[in-house]
């Protein structure tokens, strides 16, 4: 494997060609032995400018308004742009060191403004209205069809029927949208960043793991310091939260973690005003567009069809859920005052007493399995599974990649042909983004030199090897990693050939969860743990019994866990529905309130006041999901039907199940609506009732 990208020093636009510009290069992968921060402005600059001519050439009157003549003309154009700033992009995510955050930060309003104008263009919304409504429509193939149809919605959505004295301002919140939804991202990584709690007394590290104790130790040394370095990234702070004996800590630690950029701390962190101005500009976006709130913006991409449906799909589960959730926290309460002798359980020892009452139900701790899932073990299983499921090979492969601890795969056919190729980033670090997610490097296409094959990024946030051991994760960890291998195979084994509807491209965002929460699953099949456990130090697999403990365990609090979900969903939801973010300054109700009032409705723990959960609720304010939150859950009832038959076939490989999985859902990619997928795949409509049965909530 070729060197990982390192710090040097910028070249300038004198000093480099564009020739040599290795953003500029789209002959293979991105190549990240080479790029530098230097690049971004002269490269995207280009990109722009090109762009920007092509569009100009294209929407000349002597270019037909043909596929051959229009379409593929531009998406070849644009994808290169697309394609160099996606790499931009992902080293900020994954590098967020102060070079790269300018260079990004630098060209992200010129970007932004780009894609508003395209959007906007009304040239161009006439040249796809010429194609949609014109005789080759009806004759192109149902993918081409299905391109056609959605950039009309988009362009729509875009603002290009606006009146033109709308389109300026309209394009400015583009920009300004982009630019804070960064600022919120970059805040919250800082924020976490900011704070390291460090323990001398060895005595008040009573409870933590010996892994997370070394991990501390070895953290504190790197910093010069005596003691033990407790930080609010996941793989320090979650061990804390659920082993820590010291109570102190886990208060004080939930506390910073909960206030993250907020007004308890630097001001120039606070990311209160960034969001009153996200909801602000999105309420404004939407009134301009002719809808009453952004939350109705938001549904006319996705599966659901309005507001009031998600709310009633949203509260029927909740109804469903909550009496299961005051059922659980009722017994952690009984079981906190009766055997830990916590009189009142606050919200920083319900992590602590869940682990309690978890080892003393079913006599096994998270801690215990975990030494089981190894790295290697676990990936060793996860590739196996893709590999039974879907008839593929994965095999290790090189590329030039951007740190030193990330790995490169490839997918091939059972006889050697080249699927895709992926990017495995399984460790936290401090210039990382906190989370996991899956992003496009390269999507498949046909071009004129044949299939253009898929390349993805798979990131998560993990602990890496401590001491001379091996890495180990939680089974929710590797649940996280099926989760979004999911994702990954969604996007590198389609067989769609246009850009715009291959792999993840023009799925609805409600049913773009399915092929991931689908994966999850395989994660409590005994014979695929079977293979993909070895204990740290013996290499003996999983016990059998330890197995049945978990499975039996599987439902513990899935109530409280369920009804969380839900409230992030409704709380995201009716802020941007009926929530108006000017009101505040006029004495209504606040954002708290609001929260507070849907707490009220599906929430069994009462969080403290100074409680600060939307300065850190990226997926809505920087991760794409405003008033689509609900998408996880809509996406579960889809996934848990879809796995639901491989149940009923009695085997969760069945080959004539899996090919039919693949073909139906993960290789049809956004080519048509994803109700039709799920209808090719189930023969009927979605139905609820596997999302309740895997989730302990119908008894019977």
């Amino acid at each position: 494997m070729t060197a990982p990208l390192t710090p040097r020093p910028h070249s300038t636009p004198e000093q480099k060609t564009m020739t040599q510009n290795a953003l500029l290069d789209f002959s293979g992968l991105p190549r990240f032995d080479a790029i530098l921060p230097g690049d971004v402005q002269p490269a995207i600059s280009q990109l722009l400018e090109d762009s920007r001519s092509v569009v100009e050439a294209l929407t000349s009157e002597n270019i037909p308004a043909t596929w051959d003549d229009f379409a593929a003309p531009l998406t070849d154009n644009i994808e290169q742009l697309s394609r160099a700033w996606g790499v931009v992009g992902h080293v900020h995510s994954v590098n967020d060191v102060p070079e790269w955050r300018e260079a990004y930060n630098g060209m992200l309003p010129e970007v932004s403004r780009f894609y508003a104008e395209l959007g906007q263009n009304l040239k161009l919304f006439a040249k796809y209205q010429a194609i949609r409504e014109g005789q080759e429509y009806a004759t192109l193939s149902p993918a081409r069809r299905k391109i056609i149809d959605n950039e009309i919605r988009d362009f729509r959505l875009s603002g290009a029927a606006l009146p033109e004295d709308k389109k300026p301002r309209f394009q400015a919140i583009s920009e300004e949208l982009a630019s804070l939804s960064a600022k919120f991202s970059e805040n919250l990584l800082d924020a976490t960043n900011a704070f390291a709690e460090f323990i001398i007394d060895p005595a008040e590290l009573a409870g933590l793991p010996e892994d997370v104790q070394q991990a501390a130790r070895e953290a504190a040394d790197k910093d010069g310091k005596a003691g033990w370095k407790f930080t609010l990234h996941m793989p320090s702070y979650l061990p804390v939260m659920q082993y820590a004996a010291n109570r102190r800590l886990r208060a004080a630690m939930y506390r910073a973690y909960a206030t993250r950029a907020s007004e308890f701390g630097p001001a120039g962190l606070d990311n209160t005003p960034l969001i009153r101005s996200i909801l602000e500009l999105r309420r404004e976006e939407a009134q301009l567009l002719g809808y009453n709130n952004f939350a109705e913006v938001s549904l006319v991409p996705k599966m659901a069809e309005s507001v009031p449906q998600v709310l009633g799909f949203l509260r029927d589960l909740a109804v469903k859920a909550k009496p299961f959730a005051e059922k659980d926290i009722t017994e952690l309460r009984a079981f906190a005052r009766q055997e830990i002798g916590l009189e009142t359980l606050e919200p920083w020892d319900v992590g602590y007493v869940s682990e309690k009452l978890l080892q003393a139900r079913y006599a096994f701790s998270e801690q215990e399995v975990k030494q089981y899932f190894t790295e290697s073990k676990v990936l060793a299983g996860l590739f196996h599974v893709v590999e039974t499921l879907f008839g593929v090979r994965l095999k290790p492969d090189t590329a030039p990649v951007w740190h030193e601890d990330v790995r490169f795969f490839r997918i091939e056919t059972a006889s050697g042909e080249l699927i895709g190729q992926f990017y495995l980033d399984l460790y936290a670090r401090e210039t990382k983004r906190g989370g996991a997610w899956m992003d496009s490097a390269i999507t498949r296409r046909r071009t004129g030199n044949g299939i253009q094959k898929p390349v993805a990024y798979l990131n998560c946030n993990f602990s890496r090897p401590v001491g001379n051991k091996p890495a180990t994760f939680t089974h929710d960890e590797v649940t996280t990693l099926f989760h979004e291998t999911g994702h990954g195979l969604h996007h590198l084994l389609t067989r769609v050939d246009e850009l715009g509807v291959s792999g993840i491209n023009g799925v609805e965002w409600d049913a773009v969860e399915l092929p991931s929460q689908f994966m999850e699953n395989y994660c409590w099949e005994w014979n695929v743990l079977q293979e993909m456990t070895g204990h740290v130090d013996t290499g003996a697999p999983l016990p059998r019994a330890l197995f049945d403990k978990m499975l039996a365990a599987k439902n513990f609090q899935s109530g409280m866990q369920n009804v969380r979900q839900l409230e992030f969903s409704l709380f995201d939801l009716r802020l941007h529905a009926d929530f108006d973010p000017a009101g505040e300054n006029a004495g209504k109700p606040g954002m708290l309130d609001l929260l507070a009032e849907v707490r009220r409705e599906v929430a069994v723990i009462k969080l403290p006041e100074w409680h600060r959960f939307p300065n850190s609720f990226s997926h809505i304010f920087a991760g794409g999901y405003g008033a689509g939150y609900f998408s996880y859950k809509w996406a579960e009832v889809l996934s848990a039907d879809c796995y639901a038959a491989f149940e009923e076939a009695g085997n969760p490989f069945d080959p004539a199940t899996g090919k039919r999985f693949l073909d139906e859902i993960i290789a049809a990619g956004g080519a048509r609506p994803a109700i039709e997928n799920f209808r090719a795949f189930r023969g009927r409509e979605p139905q609820v009732d596997a999302l309740l049965r895997h989730s302990g909530m119908i008894t019977a």
